[in-house]
């Protein structure tokens, strides 16, 4: 069985690693994406 894991230690994945944590950090601020997971989900019961 192999295993392949990301190079924690690239310039590659700190880049990609840094642009998600942007992008978490400033979803607060994009309300268009929550709007339309809210108007297509069905109650949960």
């Amino acid at each position: 069985m192999q295993m392949w894991v990301p190079d924690v230690r690239s310039q590659e994945f700190a880049a990609e690693a840094n642009r998600q944590a942007v992008a978490v950090a400033s979803a607060d601020r994009v309300h268009d994406d929550q709007d339309f997971v809210e108007a297509i989900s069905a109650p949960w019961e």
